[in-house]
């Protein structure tokens, strides 16, 4: 993200710099007048980022007070090696008191990704029920969890592994009780709303759509034509983005960006 803002590594000395670059990058997008709840739903923060400040308040907090932007944290610590076609999400030790971190911090949710390379039935049924395991943990925190068991683009056999990850997770949203909310952040389907029977359902919240490593051209386009899905998009967002434009550019990119990325949202 930051090499193609433009810092490269030559701007940092060690990994605490690079994130106070990120965290720079990411707090000028949050404070441009072009971002605000009038069209983004919510915005995903990193630990780091939820313990730190924009503008003078904790980031959550200028997230919802400042913008009407509902924070959301992430809690995964990375993937497992690839095994049976998937990668699993890597143990997350200290989840609980995460939980109670965010919670203090004022977040209303949290996200968590894994990622599907391959359309492997024992593989996708292991991503899917880890992820809704630690989803229950998560609700019972009174959290909003966001369920990410990404496909990847480049899947030879995505179609098929989208139709045995679309089983999969109608079997354990069937499962949950009536209070139990989920949102979900799926790749955009190869077959157009193919996850309708997800949006319809009431225990889900929002199905969210993720770029994935689509261009955002592409990825309005893909999304334009699955109706009530919603972009969760990240690198598609920040795309010609630069640290070296003036504010008046910076905000009139990402303004046009934002807008793009609703108009795909609202069909």
């Amino acid at each position: 993200a930051l090499r193609l803002y433009g810092v490269g590594e030559s701007d940092y000395s060690n990994d605490r710099e690079m994130f106070d670059k990120i965290h720079e990058m990411r707090s000028r997008i949050v404070t441009s007048p072009s971002f605000s709840g009038d069209r983004i739903l919510g915005a995903i923060l990193f630990e780091k980022t939820m313990n730190l400040e924009i503008n003078g308040k904790g980031s959550a907090q200028y997230l919802w007070q400042e913008k009407q932007v509902v924070p959301f944290l992430k809690v995964d610590k990375g993937l497992e090696d690839e095994n049976n076609g998937v990668q699993l999400m890597k143990p997350i030790p200290g989840l609980q008191e995460l939980l109670r971190q965010a919670i203090k911090k004022e977040i209303f949710g949290t996200k968590m990704r894994s990622v599907i390379k391959n359309a492997n039935e024992n593989g996708v049924a292991a991503i899917v029920k880890q992820q809704f395991e630690i989803a229950k943990m998560i609700i019972a925190t009174e959290l909003v969890p966001i369920i990410e068991p990404e496909v990847d683009i480049h899947c030879e056999t995505k179609a098929e592994a989208e139709m045995m990850l679309l089983k999969h997770l109608m079997d354990h949203i069937e499962q949950l009780a009536s209070d139990q909310k989920v949102i979900l952040k799926l790749t955009i389907p190869n077959e157009n709303n193919l996850y309708t029977s997800c949006i319809n359902h009431p225990n889900v919240i929002r199905v969210f759509a993720l770029s994935g490593g689509y261009s955002r051209d592409d990825a309005n386009s893909l999304l334009t034509q699955n109706k009530r899905m919603v972009a969760s998009f990240n690198r598609a967002l920040t795309e010609g983005l630069s640290v070296e434009q003036s504010d008046e550019e910076f905000n009139l990119i990402l303004d046009s960006s934002i807008e793009s990325i609703y108009q795909a949202s609202i069909t």
